[in-house]
Order: structure tokens, then C-alpha cells, then sequence
């Protein structure tokens, strides 16, 4: 049904905004559960549409009066509040959303932007790390006027001219912007104001009660203002598109369990809590990843890159390994692109695209710098490309089983395994399920073959699940490329690992040849025994054994 003409027109004139949303937990909901459910989906929801919301920030009152909570979205235009790409987020609520907020008393604010005054030093907080951004301090002023002519013209001349100039004096000052409550809501407008400081600042001091004491200001307040409501907050937590409060995950019993009705997201509770979700990148694409170990925010993170054809559960046993022998990490693990599908139009990999990908998660997740990241096979290629090109989000890295550039023989080979992938086999079976027999015969030790028959099938399978147009776009990351003009330039400390087995010995040889050309001084080259191009699964404890100190 069309809009009235009138609505229209204010939907057409709409410019930027802010959905501000004041919350109180009723007194028999759990604050960790309110926290879990609000961080890990109703959140991330909002910031995976950039094209609405710029940022998400969630506050705690210091002033001792309820609501206690406070959340702010940025609006890249109020419009966008009309259209059904919003509505439908409230009208498609998740049972564990309609029962959480059913439980907390919610005042729902659409706030239209008026003026903009920051600090030289102000930057935007979601551009800050969680340390820089957690205890920023902001102070919310909302002014009810008289029903007098020119009040709000009045109150605004005030607030620009001279009340916010002062302000911006006061020390520790960052940004100043002026709202009035939007004309999406109707009723009587409000004039909203929301300053921010550091977390060290001049509030209650000398300039910042000059500014409470002029005579425009005592004239504007008895002329045109009815009532003042003024709060106080500390921000305490920043969105991603991403789930990551493993914290208060962590603090829920097992009933509070969630999968999504689309099966992408879900929480396991309890004392190892997990996290899978997944971001999307900017060619369109959709990237599974799994969170878990330690839910503390400020963990040392552990990320993961796995080999074409194998899925994020490749590290399985390995990182039970970690889990139980260092509990300090938090564990990031992905499914390549390819794994599960491409991007429209197709994108044939490449190194940069795979090690771009690496980066886009880690800001969704809001995670600045990685502990060390490991890959194995293309994910070995990806992270040293990482490495090499993102040095400052990156301490150490491991790479396995891969070489420093492609060979045309190479990429002759991988063409000929796409074909295989794409045939059909003479018994009718998809050709897929033939490459992954054939490939984990071509990967793994012999011992692993006769000795290890679980593991082997465990890995064929995973490689006869991998989606075939993906396998073919996912290929061409491994055709061309050549890393070693780029060696000597490698910043971060790395450890290099190969099965003693892979490529019968070939590739102990090609990595004990550039192991010396990595950074200014070389890196380690250490052997997995009975292990072929996979080591992290066909002796898990003996990679573990080999890359721990590193560690």
C-alpha cells in the first residue's frame, strides 16, 4: 500500500540520525543472559547492515538512576527506518529475542541530526580498540520546550553559539552533537544533546560550570525550556558484525543453548563456550567461522587458516590440544571461501583476496592483533601473505606443508583435479567423491593409511563435502603465485612445519630451501615423523609437541 503523500515527503527529506535506545532488565531476567543475547544477536544483526547503521555502542549509567543501560546506532539516513530491510528484524524475531525482551522495559528514540562539533583529537569509536573505547564517558541532555514560538530556533542558536564552544574547553571534551527527536515519531519535538569525553576529564571543573552560569543561558532555560533530563554513561562494549561475548556465554547454563532458524548462528554455554557465526565479505561473500577458548575479551587470540578442500574442522584435534594445555587462548577458526560457495559474480581466488579475507573476520570481530596465525597447505600460502602484508596485526605466525611460489606443473595438476571434481565416475557416483579419495591417498602417510583408517576417512569426507564451483574458483589462489622476492621483507617471527612424508620428502626439501631467506635472520624448519601433508591431523600431538613453545 502506498505511503500518504505527506509521509513521503518526510521520508524523501530525512538525513542522517540515531536510534537511541534506553533498557531495564526486570529483576527476573539474568544480566548475563540480557548481555549474551543482546551482544551475540541482536547486535551483530543491526551492524551487518552497513548501509543503516554506521556503528553500534552499548553504555552503563554512573549516575545511579534506571534505565541502566543505553545503546546508539548511527543512521546513515532515518528513511531507512521505514523500509522493510528494519521492520522486519522486529517482525522476525528469534523465540529467544521475543522472550529476552519481553523481559526488559525498552524506550525506542529516533533522533534526527542537527549539528556536529568535535575535538581535533576525536576519533570515531568504533574506529578505537575495546581498551581505547571501553570507559569513554558520555553525557545526555534532553530538553523539553515551551509551546512558544521560536523556542527550538532559540535553544539551537544557544547550544551552537555559545554553550557548546564552552564545553568544548572543558578538558578531556571530544564531540558535541545536537539531535531533535525525529519527525518519523510525531509528538512533541525534543532537543537532544550528546557530549563525550575521554575518560579522564574536566567535568565538574572550572570550565565546565562557566559553561552552566552565563545570562543567555539563564535566559534560554526560563523563556523556552519546560523540563531538563540530563544522564550520565560509561561505554562498555562496541558491535561487530561479528558474535564474540564468549564472557557472558561463558556464565549461562547449558539450557541457554541458541541456534538461529537458519542454522548460521549459534552458542554452546558453559565452562568452553563456542561461538559459530559468520561475517560476510566485500565482494559479497558469506565466511563460516567458529569462536571459543577462553571467553575472556582481552585474550590472546589463536587463528586458524586450513587447506583447500578441508573445512575449519581439519584443527579439531589439534585444538583440543590447546584448549586443554593452553587454556590462556582464544581459538579463531574459518572455512576458506570456496568451501561452501562463491561470490556473484565469480571471483577466482588469489592469495590477496584469501589473506584480505583473514582481515575483514578479524575486524568484524573487532580482534586488532593476532597471537600467531596457522595455516597449513593454501592456508600455509595465505598466512605468510598475511604476514608479509598485514605485519602490524600479526605477533607470530606457523606455516606448514606449502611452498613460497607455484610451478606450472603445479597448476597443470590442479586443473586436472578440477576435472575430476566436475566428472562423473563410472559407477554414477559425483567425480568429487573420487578427488577425495584420491587426493587424502596423495596427502597422507602410509602409516596414516594402514594405521590411522579414521583419520583417513574422517578427511575424505570432509573433502567430498566441498562444494564443487567453489573447489574450481578456489583453485586459481594456488596457480600463480611467487613469495620470494618478498621473504627477506617478513617483520613477524614465524616457524615453518612439514610432515616428513609429504610429497615423499619432496616438500621437506623445498622448505628446508627458503627456510633461511624468511626475514633478516631465517626461521625454523621443524619435521613431523610419520605424517604427510597434513600433520595437525595425522599426529596431532606430535604437531603439538613441535609448534608449543612457539606458542
Amino acid at each position: 500500500m502506498e505511503a500518504p503523500r505527506h509521509r513521503q515527503n518526510l521520508i524523501e527529506m530525512a538525513g542522517p540520525g540515531m536510534l537511541y535506545v534506553t533498557m531495564q532488565p526486570q529483576p527476573g531476567l539474568s544480566l548475563d543472559q540480557f548481555h549474551e543475547w543482546y551482544n551475540n544477536e541482536h547486535g551483530p544483526t543491526r551492524l551487518r547492515l552497513p548501509q543503516i547503521f554506521t556503528n553500534g555502542l552499548r553504555y552503563k549509567a554512573t549516575d545511579g538512576v534506571e534505565p541502566t543501560f543505553l545503546a546508539v546506532y548511527d543512521i546513515t539516513s532515518m528513511s531507512h527506518l521505514e523500509t522493510p530491510t528494519y521492520t522486519s528484524l522486529r517482525e522476525n524475531r528469534s523465540p529467544r529475542e521475543a522472550q529476552t525482551i519481553g523481559q526488559v522495559d525498552v524506550k525506542r528514540s529516533f533522533l534526527d541530526l542537527v549539528s556536529t562539533k568535535a575535538s581535533d583529537s576525536f576519533v570515531p569509536i568504533e574506529q578505537l580498540t575495546d581498551e581505547e573505547a571501553e570507559g569513554t564517558v558520555l553525557v545526555a541532555v534532553e530538553l523539553t520546550l515551551k509551546d512558544v514560538a521560536g523556542a527550538e530556533e532559540e535553544v539551537t542558536k544557544w547550544n551552537q553559539e555559545e554553550h557548546i564552544p564552552m564545553l568544548s574547553k572543558v578538558p578531556g571534551w571530544l564531540r558535541t552533537r545536537l539531535f531533535q527527536t525525529s519527525s518519523l515519531e510525531g509528538g512533541k519535538r525534543k532537543l537532544v544533546s550528546l557530549h563525550e569525553y575521554a575518560k579522564t576529564n574536566g567535568l565538574g571543573g572550572p570550565e565546565h560550570k562557566a559553561s552552566m552560569s552565563t545570562a543567555w543561558r539563564e535566559e534560554v532555560f526560563s523563556k523556552c525550556i519546560d523540563q531538563k533530563a540530563r544522564r550520565t554513561y560509561s561505554l562498555f562494549y562496541v558491535f561487530g558484525p561479528g558474535p564474540r561475548d564468549l564472557s557472558s556465554l561463558s556464565r549461562l547454563p547449558d539450557s541457554a543453548a541458541f541456534t538461529s532458524a537458519d542454522g548460521i548462528n549459534s552458542t554452546t554455554p558453559g565452562s568452553s563456550p563456542v561461538i559459530t557465526s559468520a561475517i560476510a565479505t566485500g565482494d559479497g561473500l558469506t565466511i563460516p567461522y567458529r569462536l571459543e577458548g577462553n571467553p575472556s575479551p582481552s585474550a590472546p587470540t589463536i587463528a586458524f587458516c586450513n587447506s583447500l578442500l578441508t573445512s575449519l574442522h581439519m584443527w579439531d584435534p589439534f585444538v583440543a590440544l590447546l584448549k586443554a594445555h593452553r587454556p590462556q587462548f582464544r581459538i579463531l577458526r574459518y572455512d576458506f571461501r570456496g568451501r561452501h560457495g562463491i561470490p556473484s559474480p565469480p571471483v577466482p581466488s588469489t592469495l590477496n583476496i584469501l589473506s584480505d579475507d583473514i582481515s575483514t573476520l578479524l575486524s568484524a570481530l573487532r580482534i586488532q592483533r593476532l597471537h600467531a596465525l596457522i595455516g597449513v597447505s593454501m592456508g600455509g600460502a595465505t598466512t605468510l601473505k598475511f604476514a608479509l602484508k598485514f605485519p602490524e596485526k600479526l605477533d607470530r605466525f606457523v606455516t606448514c606443508d606449502f611452498n613460497v611460489a607455484s610451478s606450472e606443473a603445479n597448476t597443470k595438476a590442479w586443473k586436472e583435479r578440477i576435472a575430476v571434481a566436475e566428472s562423473t565416475s563410472a559407477d554414477g557416483s559425483p567425480g568429487i567423491q573420487t578427488l577425495a579419495r584420491q587426493t587424502v591417498e596423495r596427502w597422507f602417510h602410509p602409516h596414516t593409511m594402514t594405521e590411522k583408517k579414521d583419520t583417513a576417512e574422517w578427511i575424505t569426507q570432509m573433502v567430498a563435502s566441498n562444494d564443487v564451483e567453489g573447489f574450481r574458483y578456489g583453485c586459481p589462489a594456488l596457480w600463480d603465485y611467487n613469495m620470494k622476492e618478498e621473504l627477506k621483507s617478513c617483520k613477524v617471527p614465524g616457524l615453518l612445519v612439514v610432515g616428513d612424508g609429504d610429497g615423499k620428502g619432496a616438500l621437506v626439501k623445498a622448505m628446508d630451501g627458503f627456510k633461511d631467506k624468511v626475514g633478516s635472520q631465517g626461521t625454523e624448519l621443524k619435521i613431523v615423523p610419520l605424517a604427510g601433508h597434513l600433520p595437525m591431523c595425522e599426529s596431532p600431538r606430535d604437531f603439538f609437541d613441535a609448534v608449543q613453545e612457539f606458542l
